[in-house]
């Protein structure tokens, strides 16, 4: 069966909306991920752009399993010689609370240019409140 190649008029998009209160990170993560890249379609091209628009809320409420909520660091630099900066997963969800969710979006796209196009169509809220009422976006379940 040869791969059906659509034109950006041809895709539908839809707008989905992820409620993330006491889930577990990266089941979250993974559910968006495949969403983003279009994977739950029939007419799914690793290298096209057809995935759907995802908004995730209660981020900030977003659970881990084990011990990860004080042992899972997070590693930065800043670009500095010996600037490596670390924290944990309970410091960071305190400082910016959609970022542990963000960053395990991120790591879970390809890393290219669809990569960066595709992250752009998530939008991560750390409370239930959000700007896009106007979409009408449906409802998941994980």
């Amino acid at each position: 069966m040869r791969t059906k190649f659509l034109k950006p008029t041809e895709i539908e998009r839809k707008w989905y909306i992820i409620d993330a209160q006491d889930k577990v990170l990266g089941r979250v993560a993974v559910r968006v991920a495949s969403i983003l890249q279009g994977k739950h379609k029939p007419t799914y091209t690793p290298n096209m752009e057809h995935g759907d628009f995802v908004v995730v809320i209660n981020a900030g409420k977003v659970d881990v399993t084990g011990r990860k909520r004080t042992d899972k660091m997070y590693w930065r630099h800043t670009g500095f010689p010996g600037g490596i900066k670390s924290e944990t997963f309970e410091k960071r969800i305190r400082r910016r609370p959609e970022a542990p969710l963000e960053d395990a979006i991120r790591g879970m796209l390809p890393k290219n240019r669809l990569g960066r196009k595709l992250f752009k169509n998530v939008k991560v809220y750390a409370g239930s409140t959000h700007p896009h009422a106007a979409q009408t976006p449906e409802e998941l379940s994980l």
